[in-house]
């Protein structure tokens, strides 16, 4: 049976696995690109940073994760409260998938999002994920412009 939880300090280990897990199956790299500072820097985002992160265990063993990042910005028409989310790193062990894990890892971070007042929540979906993310609500939009500092 999968259980789920939301994360504290305890699964730091299992997050930055199947997170690794996930960086190298879309971007073909390996673990060891992902050590050092990037470990140390996303170890210091989940232990201080604004997020909650649900983790899915089939026992002890990690299957799942997923993870919504806050902001306040100022309000705006669209965005009267200012508060938003952005949902991030929604990843299933390939055993695991096509069972509803990451369904309900993101609802319950919906859940919470709608608690703590966001009023938009967005997120970067693979073509894999997008059916998954359309049937729960999410639409396309070409909203955002960004543009990246050296």
């Amino acid at each position: 049976m999968i259980t789920y939880e939301k994360a504290g300090d305890k699964h730091l280990r299992d997050i930055i696995k199947l997170r690794v897990e996930l960086l190298c199956g879309i971007y073909d790299k390996s673990a060891e690109d992902f050590q050092g500072e990037f470990t140390r820097l996303s170890e210091d985002f989940f232990k201080s940073g604004d997020q909650t992160t649900v983790l899915a265990y089939d026992g002890e063993k990690a299957v799942g994760c997923a993870t919504i990042c806050y902001i306040t910005l100022i309000p705006t028409v669209d965005h009267p409260s200012g508060k938003r989310a952005h949902i991030m790193n929604v990843y299933t062990n390939a055993d695991y998938r096509r069972r509803g894990i990451a369904r309900q890892m993101v609802t319950i971070l919906l859940d919470e999002a709608r608690e703590r007042g966001a009023g938009y929540v967005s997120l970067d979906a693979t073509e894999n994920g997008r059916p998954l993310y359309r049937s729960l609500g999410f639409k396309e939009n070409e909203e955002n412009m960004g543009i990246t500092l050296a």
